[in-house]
């Protein structure tokens, strides 16, 4: 029998050699565990997110008035001198002369301005104000147009969307509109997760179609010169090509890796179908595991994109819109963030 001694030798001595036989396993022999296999990307791959990037779901209706409503506005009516308690005097007169936004009272104690302010969601809120009478602030002449007021959109489109190079974008009838935007785009200004689900709503005012958007971009990129092969995301085009094909592209709108369903009108395939003029198209645009991008259209499975380097991190991680000639038009978006 082995003194207690003797075990406490023997036992390490084991473990020593347990360890040289594991080892010693042949690699097609052991299982994914045990070789710390996994089909999921390993979280310290992926980039920082940055600090504003959205957390909560973000949606934008466009239900704002157009740009240049100040301007279109009726009269307003003459105001008297402020009272002491800072209201305005009630004996005022109306404005029949067709002025539109700036009127000074008969005594020249103050005027009233119209102006549309940027609310924090991209809504817009009309605004009529008193403006005191100094010697430098003269009123203005019945009928002579307003003037923006400091900090007023001029596009009306929000303080969420930046335009691309242009100022072709517009909110029309409570849609995003475009034409001849050239591939100038606008962008949400706010970064966008890796994963992350985008819907919106959007119609042709063309026979070409045309319906296009960018999905993980730079938030600030445009076509330099009259072929969109300088693209920094992902491009879903509906009806493209004076609407012959649809495509889920990568970078290069012309590129011979992208995603194409060729037009057919008389295909029983849906997915074939053009798009038709005035029919309004929801679209949605997905991904969940930070490499597979896949584009529907009203619930069709359009194309899906296994990306072997993904668009994201720095330089990937906008969405916007964009546009060649036909008219377009865009409404109710909706992002929503996925689990990372």
């Amino acid at each position: 029998m082995r003194s207690s001694r003797q075990n406490k030798l023997l036992f390490p001595a084991l473990l020593t050699v347990a360890a040289t036989v594991a080892a010693c396993v042949p690699p097609g022999n052991a299982t994914p565990d045990d070789a710390g296999a996994t089909s999921a990307t390993p979280v310290s791959t992926l980039p920082r997110p940055p600090v504003n990037v959205l957390t909560a779901a973000f949606e934008d209706t466009f239900d704002r008035p157009e740009a240049g409503l100040a301007t279109k506005l009726p009269p307003l009516f003459g105001i008297g001198n402020l009272t002491a308690e800072g209201g305005a005097d009630t004996d005022a007169s109306v404005v029949s002369d067709g002025g539109n936004g700036v009127n000074a009272a008969a005594d020249g104690g103050v005027r009233m301005r119209r102006f549309l302010e940027t609310l924090s969601d991209g809504g817009m809120v009309l605004r009529t104000v008193p403006v005191p009478m100094g010697s430098q602030d003269k009123p203005a002449q019945s009928g002579q147009p307003l003037q923006p007021a400091p900090g007023e959109d001029k596009t009306n489109i929000g303080p969420n969307w930046t335009q691309a190079q242009t100022n072709a974008w517009r909110i029309e009838d409570g849609w995003l509109c475009v034409e001849n935007a050239h591939n100038h785009g606008i962008w949400f200004s706010r970064p966008i997760p890796i994963n992350a689900r985008i819907e919106w709503d959007a119609k042709s005012d063309s026979p070409e179609g045309d319906l296009k958007a960018e999905l993980w971009g730079d938030g600030r990129g445009f076509a330099k010169g009259n072929s969109y092969n300088d693209a920094t995301s992902y491009l879903a085009i509906l009806g493209g090509w004076k609407n012959t094909l649809h495509v889920l592209a990568r970078l290069d709108e012309h590129k011979e890796d992208r995603k194409v369903v060729r037009v057919d009108k008389d295909s029983d395939d849906p997915r074939q179908k053009p798009v038709m003029r005035g029919q309004i198209y929801h679209v949605k645009v997905e991904r969940t595991d930070a490499k597979t991008v896949r584009y529907y259209v009203d619930t069709l499975l359009m194309a899906t994109f296994v990306d072997t380097e993904p668009l994201m991190g720095p330089g990937h991680d906008h969405f916007g819109f964009n546009d060649w000639e036909a008219k377009v038009c865009f409404d109710n978006v909706k992002i929503t963030p996925l689990p990372q």
